[in-house]
């Protein structure tokens, strides 16, 4: 059983760590790391870390794109993307004052109508390998908004369940398709924009209420983060809410994906849907206790699953 993590924007994550930032100013960095980042590559190595199967895909280019594939094979991750002209792109973080962090995010490549069909191309392939697809992040440019719906399509066409974590214009043309993505992931604001209305992640009622709205029909999941109070989830018509314990923070990038990352991987291996929402919250949790970002430690796993209490509503 394999799973197919798409980054369709993925980047260069540079982090640059100083105890102050000085602004019109030269600033010295003694220490920097540079990961192949993007939310697909980050599902794709925590499921890495579970001794998951798993193929990473998208589209690079570039001198940058060979340096993110390579950082993928030192990492021992299987890679199989399609190639375009224009250059992978890089993100900057200047973690500063205690806490702080500045960001500095290029927009990335701009793709060609010959791109988008070439790695449509390449998709289809590597369904064929596949039992499960997961689909995180933002569309470079170039891509029309009904891009990952067509990606959703393709996927069931190949008897392929297609999870898909993404916002905006892109998740509502997913959600108006024909065929719905098999699970979603909003958070608070997102789901508010979908359904038009302000949405208190602490007022569950109210929550369950929004969530049978009509845009989710045919969408088999739709799981909210309740943030440190676990996630509640729609599944086919029945709600549960998952409770976790208290922890050690360290570093919350990336926790969301890290959420998807466990309930793919728990679909994948057909666990219960009380299971499935254990292993997304632990892996979820995990994250957040590493400093590296998509990151668990598979030995806390069990220790960590058996704190989550999952209750149908």
């Amino acid at each position: 059983m394999t799973i197919l993590a798409v980054t369709m924007n993925p980047s260069i994550d540079v982090q640059y760590p100083l105890d102050h930032l000085k602004i019109d100013d030269v600033n010295r960095v003694t220490t920097v790391r540079k990961t192949a980042g993007g939310k697909g590559l980050n599902v794709a190595r925590v499921l890495h870390c579970l001794d998951h199967p798993l193929i990473a895909t998208g589209v690079l280019g570039g001198f940058f794109g060979q340096y993110l594939s390579h950082q993928l094979e030192q990492d021992g991750i299987t890679g199989d993307f399609a190639q375009i002209d224009g250059e992978t792109r890089s993100c900057i973080a200047i973690l500063h004052d205690n806490g702080d962090q500045t960001e500095v995010l290029e927009k990335g490549p701009t793709l060609s109508v010959a791109d988008a069909d070439n790695f449509l191309k390449h998709y289809e392939k590597l369904l064929k390998q596949v039992d499960l697809v997961t689909i995180s992040g933002s569309l470079p440019g170039g891509l029309p908004t009904d891009f990952y719906a067509k990606m959703v399509a393709l996927g069931h066409k190949a008897g392929v369940k297609v999870f898909l974590d993404a916002s905006g214009a892109a998740l509502e043309a997913a959600l108006k398709a024909d065929e719905k993505p098999d699970l979603i992931k909003p958070n608070d604001s997102e789901l508010g924009a979908l359904i038009g209305e302000d949405v208190d992640r602490k007022n569950l009622p109210q929550l369950a209420k929004q969530l049978a709205h009509p845009i989710f029909a045919g969408v088999s999941w739709v799981v909210v983060s309740l943030g440190a109070a676990g996630a509640f989830a729609k599944h086919d018509g029945d709600y549960y809410q998952a409770a976790i314990p208290k922890i050690n923070v360290v570093n919350p990038v990336g926790s969301g994906d890290s959420t998807l990352a466990g309930l793919a991987y728990a679909t994948d291996k057909g666990e219960s849907v009380e299971d499935t929402l254990r292993s997304a919250m632990t892996t979820g949790m995990l994250n957040t206790m590493e400093a590296k970002t998509g990151f668990v430690d598979k030995s806390k796993f069990d220790e960590y699953f058996a704190k989550v209490t999952v209750t149908k509503q």
